[in-house]
């Protein structure tokens, strides 16, 4: 079976990753005038941290600095908070 890094790279060698957080990519995002980016889920993102040690207060504090706030040019990962749409809700 293929690693999402090798499916990610079939679509786009550029795109950036962040090393260890593999499991918590859920697909690209694209946007007018925009390079492809890969999205992460947050959530997952702010648990992963948790799972490391960290406090959920830690982990949001590391995640807006170190990983949300690292802008490193057109193709940096974006951040993805889902929310239930009420219509598919049942």
């Amino acid at each position: 079976m293929r690693t999402i890094r090798e499916l990610l790279s079939d679509i786009d060698d550029e795109l950036l990753l962040m090393d260890g957080f593999d499991d918590c990519i859920i697909g690209i995002c694209h946007s007018f005038g925009g390079e492809p980016v890969v999205a992460y889920d947050y959530d997952l993102v702010i648990a992963q941290l948790q799972g490391h040690g960290m406090t959920y207060e830690e982990a949001v504090e590391y995640h807006e600095f170190n990983q949300a706030g690292a802008y490193v040019g057109e193709l940096t990962p974006v951040f993805i908070v889902r929310i239930e749409n009420p219509k598919s809700a049942g």
